[in-house]
């Protein structure tokens, strides 16, 4: 069988993959772009990718593709439809770094509630030993407990952030923008419950047209201007010039994301302009990339195709 890795680089080169070589004749491309994934895939029987466009106009001419293999959980860069069409079964990787990026949501939201860089850079400045008192808060700060923790996407990563939460004392609420959540451990409440009662609010739903642009102006009007918005979700879930505007205008304390719309972030991108760390800040899309979860990722990509191989649907998204 032929493979293809279109995005060696988005597991990291830190991480051996070669447990796919098992299967057959496997090509590696540091990173595909729609413009180069036809000429790619056409050979294959098997396409592993990331973000790479899999859809009619890039895999028309490829007739031997059995299996698309996401090095994700995530399937918005593939068309279910037209795979499902051809017989092409489309395979994602779940679960494997929701404490990676559940522990990233937490030191965001805390970083922010505290302001971390704040007093950071008070130390590092030189200010704090030029004092003559052994402490500084300048800056107010708030705890945890009590405060109420809103989530939207109440799956593996969201129930993960939800009981770290309540760890630390938060009052956990959710929110199920596709109305199919069958949780019951947690308080379900509307949209504008959510939103109004948040103290700090978390996004892990997938990106669809119930989310894009989910959190925008009308949202931001009816939170309160004490909360932290989080995003480790799906970039579009948040219009990036409406929370743009909610954070100068301060009708939201602050955000920290782990997405954005476009990414990488392009140099015209208005939240580029807020540099104070204490309000917005940004890293990545990195919160899903400990090494272990890395690691995880590739050991369920092979089982996949190990159970492709032997007939069976592993994860398969589009029966």
């Amino acid at each position: 069988m032929k493979l293809a890795v279109l995005e060696r680089n988005s597991a990291g080169t830190d991480i051996d993959i070669s447990a796919l070589e098992k299967f057959g004749e496997v090509t590696y491309y540091p990173n595909t772009s729609a413009e180069n994934t036809a000429e790619r895939v056409k050979d294959l029987d098997i396409v592993i990718a990331n973000k790479a466009p899999l859809n009619e106009s890039t895999l028309k001419d490829a007739p031997n593709v059995k299996l698309i293999c996401l090095f994700a959980t995530g399937y918005d860069n593939v068309d279910l439809e037209y795979c499902k069409s051809r017989g092409i079964k489309v395979a994602n990787v779940v679960n494997y770094c929701s404490s990676a990026v559940a522990q990233h949501t937490l030191l965001l939201a805390l970083a922010l509630s505290e302001k971390l860089a704040h007093y950071d850079d008070y130390v590092k400045s030189g200010a704090y030993s030029a004092q003559t008192f052994f402490s500084n808060f300048d800056r107010t700060f708030n705890e945890l407990e009590g405060k109420t923790w809103g989530i939207v996407g109440m799956g593996n990563i969201g129930h993960r952030v939800a009981s770290i939460a309540k760890a630390f004392g938060c009052r956990i609420i959710f929110y199920s923008a596709s109305g199919k959540s069958t949780c019951t451990e947690y308080e379900r409440v509307d949209f504008d419950t959510l939103l109004k009662e948040s103290d700090i609010l978390s996004l892990h739903c997938p990106l669809s047209d119930r989310t894009r642009n989910l959190i925008n102006k009308d949202a931001f009007d009816k939170m309160k201007k004490t909360a932290i918005l989080i995003n480790v979700a799906r970039g579009p879930v948040v219009n990036t010039q409406d929370l743009y505007q909610a954070l100068t205008e301060e009708k939201i304390a602050a955000a920290g994301l782990d997405v954005l719309e476009k990414e990488p972030m392009e140099h015209s991108n208005p939240l580029s302009q807020i540099k104070d760390s204490t309000k917005l800040i940004i890293t990545p899309h990195m919160s899903w990339a400990s090494i272990e979860s890395r690691t995880r990722l590739i050991e369920e990509v092979v089982k996949n195709i190990e159970a492709f191989l032997n007939g069976e649907n592993r994860n398969v998204v589009n029966l």
